[in-house]
């Protein structure tokens, strides 16, 4: 009967210490729970928000500077951080719909947890704030195009002569235009650039990639989505549009390029005609001083092409 109550005790000591992991057990899985932080980039965002009680902050800069130190203690702790860009009018949006108040922190954590995982992010790394907050915006202004201009191509429907969907067929035309690019461009890091006019916007994408010598590609594929969606809105709508490629290689002055958008395809522009367009500026027309150590070349030949996808 000892044994048998010796036997008992130990195994239920085992099964108790197994019930009961310690505080570095949890700090440990603490330490894997990624975080988000939603940030106020704009003064006036900033100024909305205090309409709010439980919103406890009244300076916009002591505000950054402790969101800043928020970052810092949460990467000292080993813990991977997102930045997201709070909007309060999105904010006051997504409350009325979910049936929220607004005014709680609760509220405002469930948003910023909806907005990492639909909005624009940067991931922080250490940036000071005043780096990431133009991070965090270019990153807003880039998705809000994309988003528009995959709207632009969702409602043009179907071809009304071959039944094909507009959109999709001019997005695999763009797609095609800009691995061709890419493949010819050769080795270097390149600065990708299409502008296209769309009902009353202008929109513009930017695109970076290295190649490397065996003629392969390194670029992030959310970019190059957002690039070759841009495009396909000027294939589709017959706008011309233009495109423009910088590269740099080690030891050898930068390079411009450039290229029309005419019907579906990527027309080479004369080295006079790049430099124009990169040496005028856009709002007034003034001339502007040409860039040292940069060589304005012509665009370059994109080799056998695919029929057009305008319609």
């Amino acid at each position: 009967m000892e044994r048998t109550r010796n036997h008992r005790n130990t195994g239920h000591g085992r099964r108790a210490a197994r019930r009961r992991p310690g505080p570095s057990a949890r700090r440990a899985l603490r330490r894997e729970a990624p975080s988000t932080v939603g940030l106020l980039v704009d003064p006036g965002d900033f100024a909305a928000m205090r309409d709010y009680r439980t919103f406890t902050f009244d300076d916009h800069t002591e505000y950054l500077r402790q969101v800043e130190g928020l970052l810092r203690t949460l990467t000292a702790h080993g813990t991977h951080t997102t930045v997201a860009l709070f909007d309060p009018g999105d904010y006051a949006e997504y409350c009325a719909g979910s049936g929220l108040d607004p005014d709680r922190y609760e509220s405002r954590s469930r948003y910023t947890a909806e907005i990492a995982a639909t909005g624009a992010t940067v991931a922080y790394t250490g940036q000071p704030i005043d780096t990431l907050i133009p991070l965090l915006v270019s990153r807003a202004v880039r998705r809000a195009t994309w988003e528009y201009a995959t709207m632009l191509l969702a409602g043009l429907g179907d071809c009304a002569d071959c039944g094909q969907d507009v959109g999709r067929a001019a997005f695999d035309r763009a797609s095609h235009l800009l691995s061709r690019l890419l493949e010819t461009a050769g080795p270097g890091t390149h600065h990708l650039v299409c502008s296209t006019p769309a009902q009353d916007e202008q929109l513009l994408a930017l695109l970076h990639t290295t190649g490397d010598a065996g003629g392969g590609n390194h670029t992030d594929p959310s970019e190059g989505a957002e690039f070759a969606t841009v495009l396909a809105v000027g294939v589709a709508l017959g706008t011309e549009g233009g495109v423009v490629l910088r590269t740099t290689a080690p030891g050898a002055p930068d390079r411009v390029h450039g290229w029309r958008l005419i019907r579906g395809s990527l027309v080479p522009l004369t080295a006079g005609e790049v430099f124009d367009a990169y040496c005028t500026d856009a709002d007034t027309g003034e001339p502007v001083a040409p860039e040292p150590d940069v060589e304005y070349r012509a665009g370059f030949d994109l080799g056998a092409d695919r029929p057009e996808a305008h319609h």
